[in-house]
């Protein structure tokens, strides 16, 4: 009999797949069907600051366009904000009231001090824990590197100082130094790092001349950046890693599982293929840990790890020296 259970963010999860942000996970139905298909744990869909204040934006320029007094929208943006949140908590409310899996709050932050007294609200909700969304955009030609890397830990110890639950933090791989900054934010006490967040990616309309969307999902080619860097900081971090973008398969999760993660988060593989998927991929895991000789996930978590391997210069090389050699 295999042992699918693992430990992140101090929970313990029934196997290590946990449904990433998403429209999947934007109402208590949807969540409820997804726990009934295997799902240890959800994030839920992230409140965005960026979208409440980019509404609240439109509604200023629409009311100056018209000659109205802006003084009075203090108390307005102070309304739109609460009627955000309170949809927010309710939803929290909701899941915990139809489902046993823990139940992840995600905020995308942004530059504000608003977040730690969001968090809080979201706590008291009942959230489980909570996922910091965090990207800066290296584009913001204003601010330094050291501004830009300074505002994480600026967030993080906000954070930390309003809520008890356990706070993630899910990453991009845009850093100048990734593997110190990882280790760096590892030891800030956050209870876990989320390696690597998706973002928008733009395309362009050439007959309209528009900017649109592009490679809405990941790949499974998309699963090699997470798993070299999870491989690599398995054993230099003080916090649970999770594996995230690329996770398509059962083969997938028994990939990052081997590097040393913790638990894995996926989101596309479901859009594709429905959320039965989940089942086909923890059958695969405990059809493979069986054939192996694995009782549970600890017997071989971390095993091709660089710090485990007898080739851990693999995990570092940026060349193709074998395929593009030249013969």
């Amino acid at each position: 009999m295999t042992d699918l259970t693992t430990q992140y963010l101090g929970l313990t999860l029934k196997n290590p797949i946990i449904v990433g942000s998403s429209g999947l996970t934007r109402s208590a139905s949807s969540i409820k069907e997804l726990e009934e298909n295997g799902a240890a744990a959800v994030v839920l869909k992230s409140i965005f600051e960026e979208e409440i204040a980019f509404e609240y934006d439109d509604i200023l320029k629409e009311a100056s366009d018209e000659g109205v007094n802006l003084d009075q929208f203090d108390y307005y943006d102070y309304q739109l904000k609460g009627e955000k949140l309170d949809l927010y908590t309710r939803l929290i409310e909701e899941c915990k009231k139809s489902v046993s899996i823990p139940i992840i709050a995600s905020i995308n932050c942004v530059y504000s001090h608003e977040w730690s007294s969001f968090a809080k609200m979201l706590e008291k909700a009942g959230a489980d824990a909570l996922e910091l969304n965090m990207f800066f955009l290296p584009t913001e030609f204003g601010r330094s590197s050291e501004e830009k890397e300074k505002a994480y830990f600026q967030i993080i110890d906000k954070v930390q100082k309003e809520v008890s639950i356990p706070v993630a933090l899910k990453i991009s791989y845009y850093f100048s130094n990734l593997g110190p900054m990882i280790q760096k934010l590892s030891k800030t006490g956050v209870a876990g790092l989320v390696l690597f967040n998706r973002f928008f990616s733009p395309d362009f309309d050439i007959d309209d001349f528009k900017v649109v969307s592009s490679n809405v999902f990941s790949t499974p080619s998309d699963l090699s950046i997470s798993l070299r860097w999870i491989a690599i900081m398995a054993a230099k971090t003080d916090c649970d890693l999770a594996a995230s973008t690329g996770v398509h398969d059962g083969a997938a999760v028994i990939k990052q599982l081997l590097a040393g993660a913790n638990a894995v988060q996926v989101v596309s593989a479901l859009y594709k293929n429905g959320k039965g998927h989940l089942r086909e991929m923890l059958t695969f895991v405990e059809q493979w840990m069986a054939a192996k000789g694995y009782s549970c996930l600890d017997d071989f978590r971390g095993k091709m790890s660089q710090e485990k391997s007898s080739d851990p210069a693999a995990y570092e090389r940026v060349q193709f020296m074998k395929y593009f050699g030249g013969e």
